[in-house]
Order: structure tokens, then C-alpha cells, then sequence
């Protein structure tokens, strides 16, 4: 049977993915260090809206909220014993939402990181790690979802392991790294390491990419920085946060605007990237406003990193020297290793809402 994500994939020129999971549930009831992912049993209706919403808004491509949905992740909460459960939940209400669309949408079954460092500097074994993201894959996959997209990994370690357990349930692999760090992973890397280490990757994933970072600017420096190292044909995904937090009467807020996020989108068709959308912050009516600039926008020609920074604001100086260098200046690292101490590690988006520090995207 021909996969519904893979036949999008050829017959459409650029596709529009979803928003924000978490920063959107806050605004209806989710407590700081809650579980998002338990919202699938408990309050299957609040997923289900936030999700027609994005649909209702454009998006081709829903996410599950099942980003935290390994058994480390869910130990956190008592429910390591729940993860086929939770997860097929997720899926449940995602297919519910597609189904009743008017167009063909995506499920595609989140898959954050375990929080966990992989040996030598953390604890994780290999094996640990390919355990905990095989179950989820499969449960994912055993509920209907058409892809399964790993997303915010920072580790090359650990990106290897989603991968060889993901590669087993038979489903197309998109996975996005989060470059916040300066231009790099919280680990280390480029965007240009990784568009070449992905190819080492068995198999390869049909897409690859980027997701949360600290704003579009940063984002769009990243791809094509990314992109400096991809080959031809090479499926590139953005998923940018929106804006900047920053407290605003006691909560946190994204500064990105709608018009922001639209031109975010033009720019993103036009460094090349094929699908696009929001990570934290973004909300259905931003996601409506990159439809309406993505369905009425002609392609031009690649931005200069001047033009990034004129239309969508400035850039860490590390993103801008490694966009300037190339891709031969652009060396692959080794990963950080904090001096050789081992200790666990929360992928960014997470480790706001464990912390009860602000809410940030989970």
C-alpha cells in the first residue's frame, strides 16, 4: 500500500506542518511540569481541538502529542508502563482529525528525546536507547500514523538509535535536530555536520531538518547552512519557534507575530525548504497567516544572510560565521561533553516544563 506521506511528498511543491502542542495547551488548562502526553486519555477533546485547529488553518501535517512519549519521559510522570497505551491514544485523535479533512493530512507520530546522555558521558546504553524509542515507534505505528518524525535530538548518538528502532516498524523516518546553541546542538553540531552525518544514517530519512532554535531568523541561517552539505533531492524541514519568550504579565509569550511567521514561510520556500511550520509559541492563526503566504507566493531566489536578517531579525554571531565559511569552513565537531562528567541531560523544550521555570513548548 502506497504511503500517504511519501505521495504528498511528489505531488506537492512545498507542505505546511502544524504549530505549537505544548505553549497552545497552557493556554487551556496544562499546569507547569505536567504531562501533556496523559491529555491524550484525560482530555482527548483538548487535543483533538488544538489539532482541527491547525487543520482548519492549512496545516498539512499534524504532529502527535506524543513528543515525550518514551518510557524515560513518561517514568517522570508514574506512566512508564502506559507508553502503547498513551501513544495509540495520540494517534487515535490525530487520524480522527485527518480523517475529517477535505484534504489529504499527515499524521506523523512525534518522537522527542529520551532526556536521557548516551554512554560514554551519560548513562543511556545503546541498546536502553533503541528499547525505549522501539516501543514507542511501534505503538506509534500499530495506530495508523504515516511517518514517524523525530524531533528537538541534540546528540548524534542518540539520533542513531531513534533511528535504528524506527527503521523497524517499516514507516517513512523525518527527523529535525535543534540548533540553539550559538548556530549548534546543545552536543555540538552544525548544521552542516548534519546534513552529512544523516546520510550515514541506515536507513536515511526521507526528510531532515530543524525544529524549535530561537527564532525564524536563526532558523532559516540554519537550513542553509544545512543545506551547504545536502545533495540534491534532499528533503528539507523548518519548524521554527516563533519569536523569542519573554515574560509578559507573569506568563510567557512568543514574539513572533503572524506577519512575522508569513514572511518566515516566503523565506523558508525560497532557501528551498520543503516543509515548513512553528514550534513553540505558534498558534493556529500564525500557521493561517503562512498558509495564506505560502498559497500566494512565488518562488525567488535564495536570500542573502543580509536579506535573513533585514526581514526577520539578527543572528547569534556563531550561526553567521558558519553561514559565512561554507561548507568547508563548516567542520564537523565532536560532540560536547561537559568535561567528561557524566549527567542527565533535558532536550530544551522539556526541561522548561519538568523545571516549572516557564512554560516553554513540550
Amino acid at each position: 500500500m502506497a504511503n500517504k506521506f511519501l505521495e504528498l511528498l511528489k505531488t506537492r511543491d512545498w507542505l505546511l506542518a502544524d504549530g505549537a502542542t505544548g505553549t497552545n495547551l497552557f493556554e487551556v488548562g496544562l499546569q507547569t511540569g505536567d504531562a501533556p502526553e496523559l491529555w491524550n486519555v484525560d482530555e482527548p477533546e483538548k487535543i483533538y481541538n488544538l489539532q482541527k485547529s491547525f487543520v482548519d488553518a492549512g496545516s498539512d501535517i499534524i504532529l502527535t502529542n506524543t513528543f515525550g512519549g518514551t518510557r524515560n519521559r513518561m517514568k517522570l510522570h508514574k506512566a512508564q508502563d502506559r507508553v502503547a497505551e498513551i501513544n495509540a491514544a495520540a494517534v487515535k485523535i490525530t487520524k480522527r482529525v485527518a480523517d475529517q479533512a477535505d484534504r489529504p493530512v499527515i499524521v506523523a507520530g512525534s518522537m522527542g528525546p529520551t532526556g536521557d546522555i548516551f554512554e560514554p558521558v551519560g548513562s543511556l546504553s545503546r541498546e536502553d536507547g533503541i528499547a525505549a524509542f522501539r516501543e514507542q515507534a511501534f505503538a506509534l505505528a500499530e495506530a495508523g500514523a504515516d511517518v514517524l518524525w523525530l524531533e528537538t535530538i541534540s546528540a548524534p548518538e542518540e539520533l542513531e538509535a531513534a533511528v535504528t528502532a524506527c527503521s523497524e516498524t517499516g514507516l517513512p523516518i523525518v527527523t529535525t535536530l535543534s540548533f540553539d546553541t550559538n548556530g549548534r546542538t546543545m552536543m555540538g553540531l552544525t548544521p552542516a555536520d548534519f546534513a552529512r552525518r544523516v546520510k550515514e544514517l541506515s536507513p536515511v530519512p526521507v526528510a531532515y531538518g530543524a525544529n524549535c532554535g530561537v527564532g525564524a531568523s536563526e532558523m532559516v541561517t540554519a537550513l542553509q547552512n544545512m543545506a551547504m552539505c545536502s545533495e540534491e533531492g534532499d528533503v528539507l524541514v523548518s519548524k521554527s519557534n516563533c519569536g523569542i519568550p519573554e515574560y509578559v504579565d507573569g506568563a510567557i509569550r512568543y514574539t513572533g507575530t503572524p506577519e512575522l511567521m508569513a514572511e518566515y514561510a516566503r523565506i523558508a520556500v525560497d532557501s528551498g525548504i520543503k516543509i515548513i511550520g512553528g514550534c513553540c509559541g505558534t498558534t493556529p492563526n500564525h500557521v493561517r497567516h503562512m498558509r495564506e503566504a505560502l498559497d500566494n507566493h512565488t518562488r525567488g531566489a535564495k536570500p542573502s544572510l543580509d536579506e535573513i536578517v533585514s526581514r526577520l531579525g539578527e543572528i547569534s554571531n556563531g550561526a553567521r560565521a558558519m553561514n559565512e565559511a561554507g561548507p568547508l569552513g563548516a567542520k564537523p565537531t565532536e560532540p560536547v561533553t561537559g568535561g567528561g562528567k557524566k549527567r542527565r541531560g533535558r532536550d530544551p523544550k522539556r526541561k522548561a516544563a519538568d523545571d516549572g521555570k516557564f512554560p516553554g513548548e513540550v
